[in-house]
């Protein structure tokens, strides 16, 4: 399968995400991140043909799978603690740029050109606008410390994702074990961290479609991705999922998207078109 079609598929799923965590708001974070992974990596199983050998990997690369899956979502849920929800969303949106910006940096006989520079630039303008325009009652901008961790967030998943591209070839099956161990650790964390609570049937089905779809089949759709595609025009491709997001999150909410998020789609599809245009 095309390359960016499996991206896109990993950020339709990522669309969902912020729909999802409003309906389960009430959950502690940590809870709900490894409950939700635990089932994500349920989807290794049919993939490695219910054969766990498949998801062995060398400890450097499991290393890597924790690196990302487990310190992306630690250092987001830190971030949405100690600093206004909208604008650590945005800083941590930058990731899509990092993908584009480091790729040349990370990985051998790679070239960053002007066409890509530009079409991130104009793709992350487009997400702040998606985020800025889709909010409601966001207040004004202030500095906060919890800026720093979501920076930090923002750099381990662009990061991750073009290591993964860059060591010893493995499975898409594995990441069921990256999954797995993230979220044992997730669920360490909740314990050490967070007041335990009683979760309902409708919790529990929920919790379910999120490790399903944007704490599960997005990171396995997003590893195939990258595996088969140029890390830089599927970066640019990412910047859909803010847009995407906000534009479910307004949907199940009820409200009408705002001509801003209008704007913001222009820039981000306009964005995705010129990276992904082959040069003649």
């Amino acid at each position: 399968m095309n390359a960016n079609l499996l991206a896109l598929g990993a950020i339709a799923l990522w669309a969902s995400l912020a729909a999802l965590g409003v309906a389960l708001s009430h959950v502690p974070p940590f809870l709900l991140t490894g409950l939700s992974l635990l089932v994500g990596s349920l989807i290794a199983l049919p993939l490695s043909r219910f054969d766990l050998r498949r998801w062995r990997v060398p400890m450097s690369i499991l290393g890597l799978g924790v690196y990302g899956l487990f310190g992306f979502h630690f250092l987001l849920f830190i971030a949405l603690r100690h600093a206004p929800p909208v604008q650590a969303n945005l800083v941590n949106y930058l990731w899509p740029l990092g993908i584009v910006v480091m790729a040349p940096l990370f990985l051998p006989g790679m070239s960053l050109t002007v066409r890509h520079v530009i079409a991130a630039l104009i793709g992350f303008a487009g997400a702040a606008l998606a985020i800025l325009g889709g909010a409601v009652g966001a207040g004004e901008a202030r500095w906060a410390w919890g800026y720093l961790p979501a920076l930090a967030s923002a750099f381990i998943w662009a990061s991750y994702s073009l290591l993964t591209k860059r060591v010893q070839a493995f499975p898409t099956a594995a990441i069921g074990g990256f999954a797995l161990a993230s979220g044992l650790l997730s669920l360490l964390c909740h314990v050490g961290l967070e007041p335990s609570v009683s979760l309902s049937t409708r919790d529990l089905l929920l919790i379910a479609i999120l490790g399903l779809g944007p704490l599960g089949g997005a990171f396995f759709l997003w590893d195939a991705a990258l595996k088969r595609g140029d890390a830089r025009q599927i970066g640019v491709l990412s910047f859909l999922t803010p847009l995407l997001s906000t534009l479910t999150l307004l949907l199940v909410r009820g409200e009408r998207p705002s001509a801003t998020v209008g704007v913001a789609a222009l820039m981000i599809v306009g964005a995705a078109v010129m990276a992904t245009r082959q040069p003649r």
